[in-house]
C-alpha cells in the first residue's frame, strides 16, 4: 500500500487532510502546497517470435515472486515510457528491439505498490538470446494458447490485445499457406463452403428463376425444370467437393464436358450456357456475401478467398462445357 506523505517537503510542517475536488488530499497549512497522489507509471513489453510465441520472464522478487509475466518495470526519470519498456526488456530478458506500437494502457491496483498505470508496447526487430536478469530468474517462450498463470491482469489484457491485432494477418497467412497443399479444409473459406452446401436448394431455386426469366437465356425455358434443378444441384456438389479437395479437376472437367454436350445436343447456344454459369456463380456469391460479417476483416477475407476459388472453378467449367458444345456442333452428321 502506498504510504501517504506526513510532512511538507518544503516547510516540514505536518500535513492535514482537506477536501478538494471531491477528494481528500494532503495539504500544507503553512505554504498551501497540495500533495497529489498519482498512479505509478509502469512499462511492459510484448515480444513475439516467428512461431507466434510470447516472451515471458519469471519474477525473482515480490510482488508475485515465482510467477511469470511480461518484461515489466517502473519508468525512470529522464526517459520516455517507450525507452522504459525497451530498458526493462533488455534488463530482464536480455534482448533488444524497437517499439512497433502501443498495445494498451491499463490501471491496476497493487497491495505492494498502490495504483499502477501499466503501458504496454509490442516490440519488434529483436536481437539477442533471451536470458534472465535483474528482477527475473528465468526467461522463456510460451505458446499463446498455453500461457502459465500471469502475475498481472494487465499483462493478460495486453497479450489478448496483441493477438487481436494480429488475428487477420495470421489467419490470412495460415489460409494462404494451405492453398494447393491438399489441406483445403484448413482454409478460411472452408466455413463458407458449408454455407453453399446448406443453402444449395435455395441457390438452385434462385438460379432457375434467373435463367428462365432472362431473355439472354431464353432457350432454358424449353428445358424441363426438374432436369435443370438436378444438373444445377450436381454442379454445386462438384463445386463443394472441388473446393474441399474431395473432387479432382478431371472429375470437374468430365462433368461439364458432359453438360456441354447435353446442352449442345439440345440446340442451346454456347453464349446461353456461359451466361447460365455466370448466373450460378453470382447466385452462390450472393449467398456467401450475405453470410459474412462485413465488420470482421477475417470474415471478409474468407469471402474474397472463396470468390477467387469459385472464379477458378467456373473458368474451368466454362472452358470444358464450351469446348464440348463446339465439338458437338462441328462434328460430322
Amino acid at each position: 500500500m502506498t504510504m501517504k506523505p506526513k510532512y511538507c517537503t518544503h516547510c516540514r510542517v505536518s500535513l492535514i487532510p482537506r477536501t478538494m475536488d471531491d477528494r481528500i488530499r494532503e495539504y500544507c497549512p503553512s505554504c498551501g502546497k497540495v500533495f497529489y497522489r498519482n498512479p505509478i507509471p509502469v512499462a511492459s513489453a510484448v515480444v513475439l517470435n516467428d512461431a507466434r510465441q510470447v516472451l515471458l520472464v519469471r519474477r525473482a522478487r515480490d510482488p508475485k515472486k515465482g510467477m511469470w509475466c511480461l518484461p515489466i518495470g517502473f519508468a525512470e526519470l529522464d526517459e520516455t515510457i517507450e525507452e522504459a519498456a525497451l530498458r526493462e526488456l533488455r534488463e530482464e530478458a536480455g534482448v533488444t528491439g524497437a517499439v512497433k506500437h502501443l498495445l494498451g494502457v491499463h490501471s491496476q491496483k497493487s497491495d505492494f505498490y498502490g495504483d499502477l498505470l501499466i503501458v504496454t508496447f509490442e516490440i519488434g526487430d529483436i536481437a539477442g538470446t533471451p536470458r534472465a536478469g535483474d528482477d527475473a530468474d528465468d526467461a522463456a517462450w510460451f505458446d499463446l494458447d498455453g500461457l502459465p498463470p500471469l502475475a498481472f491482469v494487465a499483462n493478460e489484457k495486453a497479450i489478448s490485445e496483441c493477438m487481436a491485432l494480429h488475428r487477420l494477418e495470421w489467419a490470412q497467412a495460415d489460409s494462404f499457406r494451405h492453398l494447393g497443399d491438399h489441406r483445403d479444409h484448413a482454409l478460411l473459406s472452408a466455413r463458407l463452403v458449408q454455407v453453399v452446401e446448406a443453402h444449395a436448394a435455395e441457390i438452385v431455386k434462385k438460379w432457375l428463376c434467373h435463367v428462365r426469366d432472362n431473355p439472354d437465356t431464353n432457350s432454358y425455358r424449353a428445358i424441363d425444370s426438374g432436369q435443370l434443378q438436378q444438373r444445377a444441384t450436381a454442379a454445386l456438389q462438384h463445386l463443394g467437393g472441388w473446393l474441399m479437395n474431395d473432387v479432382s479437376p478431371n472429375e470437374v472437367r468430365a462433368f461439364f464436358e458432359e453438360l456441354g454436350g447435353e446442352r449442345g445436343a439440345g440446340g442451346l447456344d454456347a453464349h446461353e450456357l456461359v451466361i447460365s454459369l455466370t448466373y450460378l456463380r453470382q447466385t452462390i456469391w450472393d449467398f456467401c456475401r450475405a453470410a459474412i460479417d462485413a465488420a470482421d476483416p477475417v470474415s471478409t477475407y474468407a469471402a474474397l478467398e472463396l470468390n477467387q476459388r469459385i472464379i477458378h472453378f467456373f473458368d474451368l467449367a466454362t472452358v470444358e462445357s464450351s469446348k464440348a458444345m463446339t465439338k458437338g456442333i462441328n462434328s460430322p452428321g
